[in-house]
């Protein structure tokens, strides 16, 4: 399954299982689970390691040294989960020891052409990552956000879950889970109410999601009341309890 013009380390670790395409090149230390295909031209190095089924599309750089001046050689790593697929010319780099030393993907993420990954990103599961995004260094981005093509998310940004950004946009601060935000500076424009149906929200938790933007968006509340208020629903729905500590722990405050 390893074709005969790629060029593969005899550090690395190939399952027998995975596919190499013509002219790519796999890195010592590297790691690469069963059913992933690397498609030609692209370039993994390591420390690096790949989980199964995942498809990595031509010309792709996968685990380059991080773009960042206190990096000097340390061995830090990109972990990559399972049933990913990584377009072309994506570039996605290791951590750095600073940052806590590993950049991760998690699973069944979908990121398209000409993306950015920054050292020490944290990417959760199920996410869309549109053509042309950057992620500046330390960003997290929680399970089944929507990015859209050429946003740019600025260092140490926490999205939260099922929330979108435009197309074009500029965020620099935190965007609470379910919102939907565009624009540079990114402003809020609502709940992600699309996305949250095809994912089986029932219109119960629709309605109390909405109120939460209400809450913290609509009725010139303080922060910390808004927080103190969307944590006593949280109390009897669980859905909020996500966006009561992204409030709780954002370190650039929240868009708003």
């Amino acid at each position: 399954m390893i074709d005969e013009r790629a060029i593969v380390h005899s550090d690395a670790q190939v399952d027998p299982r995975a596919k190499i395409g013509p002219f790519a090149v796999i890195g010592a230390d590297v790691e690469i689970g069963p059913d992933t295909e690397i498609g030609s031209h692209a370039v993994i190095e390591g420390p690096t390691r790949i989980g199964a089924s995942n498809r990595i599309f031509s010309f792709a750089s996968i685990g380059g040294d991080p773009q960042d001046k206190k990096y000097h050689g340390e061995r830090t790593w990109l972990i990559i989960g399972n049933h990913n697929t990584i377009r072309e010319y994506t570039t996605i780099n290791r951590g750095t020891v600073q940052g806590g030393g590993q950049t991760v993907i998690g699973d069944g993420n979908w990121i398209m052409a000409y993306v950015h990954v920054a050292h020490d990103c944290l990417i959760g599961n199920h996410t869309i990552i549109a053509n042309g995004s950057a992620l500046a260094g330390h960003v997290v981005i929680d399970d089944h956000v929507g990015i859209g093509a050429f946003a740019k998310i600025y260092q140490f940004t926490h999205v939260g879950c099922h929330a979108f950004i435009g197309f074009d946009s500029g965020v620099t601060q935190d965007v609470p889970p379910y919102v939907t935000v565009s624009g540079t500076p990114a402003e809020p424009h609502g709940i992600n109410s699309e996305g949250l149906r095809r994912r089986g929200f029932a219109p119960p938790q629709m309605r109390i999601i909405k109120e939460t933007y209400r809450i913290l968006y609509r009725r010139n509340l303080m922060l910390e009341e808004a927080r103190s208020q969307i944590a006593k629903l949280a109390a009897e729905h669980p859905e909020l309890a996500p966006v009561v500590e992204l409030i709780r722990s954002s370190k650039r405050g929240i868009v708003r």
